[in-house]
C-alpha cells in the first residue's frame, strides 16, 4: 500500500507554536483558507451561507478569546529569570532552590496591582502583587506575595468582604473610601497595613523600585526534619522609591502604564531587574515570647530583633514571548510549595491555599498546570486524567494506582513539621492580637515631613462624603491609641458632627 505522509508537526510530540507555522492561511483544524477576505455570500451583496465554515469558526474563536479577569491582580506584567543562591543555608532548609551557593533555578514572576481592573492606571494608590514562581528539580515553588509586609486582616474569612469593601461600589463603579473605612473600623489589626498605604510609599514609582514580602510566616525545614519559622523579603537593587502625590498625577498624565512600560523597556535594553532574597527566621518554640503573635500577618517581626539574612538573588532577564499566554494565564497559589520549605497554621495563610489553586481553575480550568508557563520542569506524573483541555499525551491503559501492572512508586519521604496540633474546634479570633504598637512604632519612625503628609492622607479620607461621625470616632480613637499625637493632630483636622 502506499505510504501516509506525516506532518512535520505532531501534536503527540511538539506542543502547537509558530516553528510549524505554514506559509499559507488554515482554519484551526489545518484546512486551507483560500480567502481570508471575503464571506461566502450568494452574490456578492449576500446574504451570507451558514456553510462558511470559516466564517463561523473565526468568529466563535474571536467571541471566546478572553478569560475571566482576576478578582484582584488583574492589572500586573510578567517576566523570566533566574534566581541563585548566594548563602548556604541547608542547615536551615533542604529545599532544592537553596541546595549551593551558585545554583541558578528559572523563575517567572508577575508584578501588579491589586484591586483595580485590568486596564487601570498604575500610578494609583493600592498594595501592589508580588509573585515569583520557582521551577526547581522538585517541583514548583510558588512565593506569593505584595510589596507591604502585613495585610488588612488576619482571618481569611473576612477576605472577600475585605476586597468588596476595596472595589468598587457595586451601584456606581467608583471605589469609595466610605466603605472601605466601614468595613474596617470593625478591624483594629488594618491599622498597621494603613500606615504603608497611605505612607509615602503607597504608590510604587515603577515594579523595579519596589520590594517585596512573603507577608505570612512560613516554614523551613532542613534534612533532619528540624523547622525554623521565616519571613520572606524581597529589596530592590534600584531602591525603594514611591511617588509622591503631585507626582503620581503627572506621571498618570504623561503615561498611566508606566511600570509594565518601565520594566518592559529596562529588559529589553539589557538593564535587568534584580533583587535580593533576604529571610527572618524565628525558632517555633520561641513564639510565645513575644508580644506579638509571630503568625499574624498583620504584624511585622522587628529587624532588630530578627535580623535580615541575605539568601539569593533574582534577575528578571527575559520579558514574556506573548501577554495572553505568560502573564494572563500565569497562576500562582501560595499551595505549590516543596521538600524544605511548609507552611505555617497563619489562619489567613491557611485560607489561601484553598482560595488561590481553586480562582486559577475556575478562571484558565481545571489543567492550569499543564499550560507551559505553569507546567513543572522537572519529570512528573499524576493521577489526574481528563477534564477540559487536558492536553497530557497519554496511551497507558493503567490509570490508577497501585496496580500490579504499573511500578508506579511513591516517592522518597521528605520531612515535614513533626509538631501536633491541639485544641478544641472553636471560632475565634487570636489571643494576642496587640492591634496599635506596631502601627504607632511605625508612624513615629517617619520623619516629621513624611509624617505631616501621612496626617493629611488619613484626614482627608476621614473627611470625605458619607463617612459617618461613628465612624470617625471609632478611627480617632484607634489612632490616638496607636499614638497620642497622631491622635491630637487628626481630632483637630477631622470634622465631627454632631
Amino acid at each position: 500500500g502506499q505510504e501516509v505522509e506525516h506532518s512535520t508537526m505532531d501534536p503527540e510530540t511538539n506542543r502547537p507554536s509558530e516553528a510549524f507555522d505554514s506559509k499559507h492561511f488554515t482554519t484551526n483544524a489545518g484546512t486551507p483558507v483560500s480567502d481570508n477576505q471575503n464571506s461566502l455570500s450568494v452574490g456578492s451583496r449576500g446574504p451570507l451561507l451558514l456553510e462558511d465554515y470559516h466564517l463561523l469558526e473565526k468568529l466563535a474563536q474571536f467571541d471566546r478569546e478572553r478569560i475571566p479577569e482576576r478578582v484582584v491582580h488583574a492589572r500586573g506584567v510578567a517576566a523570566k529569570g533566574y534566581f541563585e543562591t548566594t548563602a548556604d543555608i541547608s542547615s536551615l532548609s533542604c529545599a532544592d532552590v537553596f541546595r549551593g551557593v551558585g545554583v541558578r533555578t528559572p523563575i517567572a514572576a508577575r508584578l501588579s496591582t491589586v484591586i483595580h481592573s485590568r486596564h487601570s492606571p498604575e500610578t494609583l494608590r493600592d498594595p501592589r502583587g508580588f509573585s515569583v514562581k520557582f521551577y526547581t528539580r522538585e517541583g514548583n515553588w510558588d512565593l506569593v506575595g505584595n510589596n507591604m509586609p502585613v495585610f488588612f486582616v488576619r482571618d481569611g474569612i473576612k477576605f472577600p468582604d475585605l476586597i468588596h469593601s476595596l472595589k468598587p461600589n457595586p451601584r456606581t463603579e467608583m471605589q469609595e473610601w466610605w466603605r472601605i473605612l466601614d468595613f474596617l473600623s470593625h478591624h483594629p489589626e488594618s491599622l498597621h497595613v494603613l500606615t504603608w498605604l497611605l505612607d509615602d510609599v503607597g504608590i510604587p514609582k515603577s515594579y523595579r523600585h519596589m520590594p517585596g514580602f512573603g507577608v505570612h510566616t512560613f516554614r523551613l525545614l532542613n534534612a533532619e526534619g528540624k523547622s525554623t519559622y521565616v519571613k520572606f523579603h524581597w529589596i530592590p537593587k534600584c531602591g525603594d522609591v514611591a511617588l509622591l502625590d503631585d507626582d503620581a498625577k503627572k506621571v498618570t498624565g504623561e503615561d498611566w502604564l508606566n511600570a509594565t512600560h518601565d520594566l518592559i523597556n529596562a529588559i529589553d535594553d539589557g538593564d535587568f531587574p534584580e533583587w535580593t532574597l533576604c529571610i527572618q527566621t524565628m525558632d517555633p518554640a520561641k513564639e510565645f515570647d513575644y508580644d506579638f503573635d509571630p503568625l499574624d500577618a498583620s504584624k511585622i517581626w522587628p529587624e532588630s530583633e530578627f535580623p535580615l539574612q541575605e539568601v539569593g538573588r533574582m534577575v528578571l532577564d527575559r520579558n514574556v514571548d506573548n501577554h495572553f499566554l505568560e502573564n494572563e494565564q500565569i497562576a500562582f497559589s501560595p499551595s505549590l510549595i516543596v521538600p524544605g520549605i511548609y507552611f505555617s497554621d497563619d489562619k489567613l495563610l491557611q485560607s489561601r491555599l484553598f482560595s488561590y489553586a481553586d480562582t486559577q481553575r475556575y478562571r484558565i480550568g481545571a489543567n492550569y498546570l499543564q499550560l507551559p508557563i505553569n507546567a513543572p520542569r522537572n519529570e512528573h506524573r499524576d493521577g489526574h486524567h481528563d477534564g477540559a483541555m487536558n492536553t497530557m499525551h497519554r496511551h497507558k491503559e493503567v490509570n490508577y494506582h497501585p496496580s500490579r501492572f504499573d511500578d508506579l512508586q511513591h516517592a522518597k519521604e521528605f520531612p515535614t513539621p513533626q509538631d501536633e496540633p491541639s485544641g478544641q474546634r472553636v471560632k475565634q479570633p487570636i489571643e494576642k492580637q496587640n492591634d496599635f504598637k506596631q502601627p504607632g512604632d511605625r508612624f513615629r519612625s517617619f520623619d516629621a515631613e513624611r509624617q505631616d503628609r501621612f496626617v493629611n492622607r488619613v484626614a482627608e479620607k476621614l473627611n470625605g462624603p458619607r463617612v459617618t461621625p461613628e465612624i470617625k470616632k471609632i478611627w480617632l480613637d484607634w489612632w490616638a491609641q496607636c499614638d497620642e499625637n497622631l491622635g491630637k493632630r487628626l481630632a483637630d483636622m477631622v470634622k465631627v458632627d454632631c
